[in-house]
């Protein structure tokens, strides 16, 4: 029962945490919305499998977890950067 009312709570930040990323006023605030779905799906996909009995399900929410990383650090790289294959702060450069 309590694995259950835990399902409908992530249920729930999931609906306000994609309200956030439709009505983000800066792209920041839609990338954190982003990735707090991210994180919310893989807690959900955790509870499921537990309320299903298939501990197999934990597997694939922490690989979730760890793509949702990757996703997220990839994006916010894009928009700081505007290219995926700068590396930042080159050695020899001058500041911005």
């Amino acid at each position: 029962m309590m694995f259950a009312a835990a399902a409908l709570a992530l249920l729930a930040t999931l609906a306000l945490a994609l309200v956030r990323a439709v009505k983000g006023p800066t792209v920041f605030d839609r990338a954190q919305a982003a990735n707090t779905i991210g994180t919310v799906a893989a807690l959900l996909l955790a509870v499921i499998g537990f309320l299903t009995g298939r501990p197999d399900f934990l597997d694939l929410a922490i690989t979730y977890g760890l793509l949702n990383l990757i996703g997220t650090v990839a994006v916010l790289k894009y928009f700081r950067y505007g290219d995926l294959g700068d590396p930042g702060d080159a050695e020899g450069e001058t500041g911005r």
